[in-house]
């Protein structure tokens, strides 16, 4: 064989080993950007789940606290209805379970 051809083999499988290297390179670029970008989804998925969470248990403490009122105001109701000459009881509690 003539050295020119054996020269072009050599320099055929350096250029396929260089491009072989430089995808492989390139592929773990791109799969390290993927993971940051994984990362910091689920940071803000953390995040926004945290906040979520703070709303709903602030949300369950206002609805339990309407909840007191309401009873508070129902009792009051029921109190007034007992002191009041003008109102019958029975049918203030009637009318009281009703709207329940």
């Amino acid at each position: 064989m003539d050295w020119w051809i054996i020269l072009l083999i050599v320099l055929g499988v350096v250029v396929l080993a260089a491009a072989f290297v430089a995808s492989r390179r390139a592929r773990e670029r791109q799969l390290a950007s993927r993971r940051e970008e994984a990362g910091e989804l689920r940071t803000t998925a953390e995040e926004q789940a945290n906040r979520a969470d703070q709303r709903a248990s602030l949300a369950e403490e206002e609805a339990e606290r309407a909840s007191r009122e309401r009873a508070e105001a129902e009792e009051r109701l029921r109190r007034a209805d007992e002191l009041d000459p003008d109102v019958d009881v029975d049918a203030a509690a009637e009318r009281s379970d009703a709207e329940r």
